[in-house]
């Protein structure tokens, strides 16, 4: 029966987090609903590692591209100053 309790207060954070709520809102609305203070934190805890698993793994970093275009649709070429070419900034 308490596993039951517990899995049920898990779903109820998740479903919540999904919303957009944050974890300390509904940990306070959890308390002030009687609910107790290690119970709250263990279903935390287990909901954090549930949503985890659903979180998609990038296999490689995005390559973010920077241009300037001009009127035309073409890109602007500048060139490093020399100060940037020496530093590498």
């Amino acid at each position: 029966m308490t596993e039951n309790y517990r899995q049920k207060l898990v779903d109820y954070l998740k479903r919540n987090i999904k919303k957009g709520y944050s974890i300390e809102s509904l940990k306070w609305a959890l308390v002030n609903q009687g609910y107790s203070m290690v119970i709250i934190e263990s279903s935390i805890i287990e909901a954090n590692k549930e949503l985890s698993k659903k979180v998609p793994i990038f296999k490689e970093k995005p390559n973010i591209r920077y241009e300037i275009i001009d009127e035309n649709d073409m890109p602007i070429i500048i060139k490093k100053s020399f100060f940037r070419r020496i530093f590498g900034l």
